[in-house]
């Protein structure tokens, strides 16, 4: 696997092979096989009805069914923090809003503490109105402010010693926030979406971008988008690092709502020129996850994208 780009693997915590034992396998593949990272998504809980959009599918239709497997991902962190030794444990993405912001400050740097400096804060502002309902978050409107405190607050603890803050969605007094985190001035920060309002987010607050659920054009478009955004901020584009995650599925092709072939899926020669497309538009690094429910096909699909595709791209 070459390694001048960063290679991440999705450990799937939701879905049918969303158990432990499958969890832990592909984290400890992701180190045997050469990745660099681990990455997980986030939700706490699925409502039994959703009228929410989902937005990075061509149908709005969440992937899997409601009723599925679901693990949480700061809990899982841990136990994957302790089953490792090398590879980065990212989230893909962490939603913000959905806890309290010193309390998910102070675990993610007690994981960064444990894992010498191994976490990645992949950030976003959500879209499930009806989790947020159920976990009794900060009004659901108001999510992008929220999350914009939020990951202020982060930076704040992770630099230790005496904190206070003082925002319109969240206030508290000096408190000690000791250890600070291993890095520094805190763990990296991706920020997730492709809102116009995402991208400015990543050029205010963030140390780079990771985009999911887009076509080639698309994401030229959006990179564009983010120059802008960072010319507006005053922020050195050149500055940030750029992710995709892309779903695979080699050897057979899926057909998207045009008709088209969906990227990173079809034959070994399709997915690596998909990612070698998406590479020259500057990309840094990429996160897989296997398409299907087999836990076997699964292991041997990633063995696959480390030996045949990723030296290519």
């Amino acid at each position: 696997m070459r390694h001048d780009l960063e290679f991440g693997l999705d450990v799937g915590i939701y879905g049918r092979l969303a158990l432990p034992v499958e969890v832990l396998k592909l984290a400890r593949l992701a180190e045997d096989e050469g990745f660099q990272s681990v990455w997980l998504a986030d939700h706490v809980v699925l409502p039994a009805t959703v009228d929410s959009q989902y937005p990075y599918s061509p149908d709005g239709k969440f992937p899997v069914p409601l009723d599925e497997l679901l693990l949480e991902p700061i809990a899982t962190m841990g136990v994957l923090v302790g089953a490792t030794q090398r590879v980065k444990i990212g989230t893909a993405v962490l939603v913000i809003p959905y806890r309290n912001p010193i309390l998910l400050a102070r675990m993610l740097v007690t994981l960064d503490q444990f894992s010498k400096g191994r976490i990645i804060l992949g950030a976003g502002v959500g879209w499930l109105a009806e989790e947020f309902s159920a976990l009794d978050t900060f009004d659901f409107s108001k999510r992008g402010q929220v999350t914009d405190e939020y990951l202020e607050i982060f930076k704040a603890i992770c630099t230790g010693g005496e904190v206070a803050y003082e925002g319109d969605t969240y206030r508290f007094d000096p408190v000690h926030s000791q250890p600070p985190a291993v890095q520094r001035p805190h763990p990296p920060i991706l920020i997730g979406g492709t809102s116009k309002l995402a991208l400015q987010r990543v050029a205010r607050l963030a140390d780079g971008w990771l985009s999911v659920g887009l076509g080639l054009d698309a994401l030229a478009k959006k990179i564009s988008d983010l120059k802008t955004a960072c010319d507006l901020a005053g922020r050195a584009y050149d500055d940030l690092t750029l992710h995709h995650k892309l779903f695979i599925n080699i050897g057979q092709a899926i057909a998207g709502k045009d008709g088209g072939r969906v990227p990173g899926t079809g034959s070994l020669e399709e997915i690596t020129d998909d990612f070698r497309r998406v590479r020259d538009l500057g990309y840094d690094g990429f996160i897989i996850r296997y398409i299907g429910e087999d836990a076997s096909e699964q292991q041997d699909q990633i063995a696959r994208f480390a030996a045949e595709i990723a030296p290519k791209i």
